[in-house]
């Protein structure tokens, strides 16, 4: 796994934290780590002898901060376009930041390609609901909410459901303001009358107009789609209801992390003020992506769904 030693507000001390936590969790995680070859040394140094070959290092000092344009995270010598560069090479399998968002998937985009059908990415967050879990996207990837890119959001979340949390036929709701037909703005009227006759993988059912309460109690969605601005909202607002309430953090059931989808390649982003628990349970997360190979089997789901589109013309462009 490739480690973004600089990304994040507490990085780089939350990042040598999570990693270690990572590797004393999982003793087959082999870890990339990348950055500046001091602050990768204190992870090596604070494992075993015979553990610290289990570490290996990739040197960047430099990173993308959350003020820089997104399109810089894809420049040379950054830590993101490394990490994004390691994998592509294949000298990690995956990897995880806590980086800009914007930067992250601008970097994937262009180092790995996207799917078919997708013109934007879209970040995916499995949230802990009362009925099971449910799969909110997009939660910061992109602002964007026109109906076609809210209709393949659609397609990468039951996608997501099936692969990864084993949802047969997973039931896909678009979040709006009311249950009711027309409920909503252009955007969502739009994409509830393309939903309505789209063809979704796994088997999956457009249950139609659902609500925010309905991300967090699961039964009437499995998924629950909407853009990367409202979507990032809800969940930073689900994360810190559960603060005020005192319960549980979503991340004591979920990962605290985000699975970029629409790229061909294994990409976890988690939270800018991520601690060191939650990065080792973003680390988890991608581990558990690769080992499952679910990246691999969500392409072959658009690519089946791409062939069928190109003959019914389901979804405009």
């Amino acid at each position: 796994m490739a480690v973004d030693l600089l990304g994040g507000d507490g990085a780089p001390a939350v990042v040598v934290d999570g990693a270690l936590r990572a590797c004393r969790a999982d003793p087959d995680l082999h870890l990339l780590l990348v950055g500046p070859p001091d602050v990768a040394g204190e992870v090596r140094g604070a494992l075993p002898g015979a553990q610290r070959d289990r570490i290996a290092v990739r040197p960047v000092r430099d990173t993308a901060q959350m003020t820089d344009p997104a399109v810089r995270g894809g420049r040379a010598g950054t830590t993101t376009q490394a990490s994004v560069a390691a994998v592509a090479e294949g000298a990690a399998d995956a990897l995880i930041s806590a980086g800009s968002s914007g930067a992250i998937v601008t970097a994937a985009a262009l180092g790995f390609g996207r799917w078919p059908l997708v013109r934007r990415p879209a970040l995916a967050a499995v949230l802990p609901a009362v009925a099971g879990p449910v799969t909110l996207l997009d939660v910061g990837a992109s602002i964007e909410a026109r109906p076609a890119t809210l209709a393949r959001h659609a397609l990468l979340g039951a996608a997501y459901a099936a692969a990864m949390l084993d949802r047969g036929r997973p039931r896909v709701g678009l979040l709006s303001i009311g249950t009711e037909p027309g409920k909503g703005d252009r955007a969502r009227r739009g994409a509830d009358a393309l939903l309505q006759t789209l063809t979704l993988p796994a088997g999956g059912e457009y249950v139609g107009l659902v609500e925010g309460h309905d991300a967090t109690v699961g039964d009437r969605a499995d998924v629950v789609v909407t853009d990367g601005f409202t979507g990032n909202v809800l969940l930073k607002g689900i994360e810190g209801a559960y603060a005020m309430a005192g319960g549980r953090e979503p991340g004591a059931t979920a990962p605290r992390a985000a699975t970029l989808l629409g790229v061909a390649g294994t990409v976890v982003v988690c939270h800018g003020a991520a601690t060191g628990a939650d990065l080792a349970s973003g680390i988890a997360l991608a581990a558990d992506l690769h080992r499952r190979q679910v990246t691999a089997m969500i392409a072959r789901m658009l690519a089946d769904i791409a062939r069928l589109l190109a003959d019914q013309d389901e979804v405009s462009p």
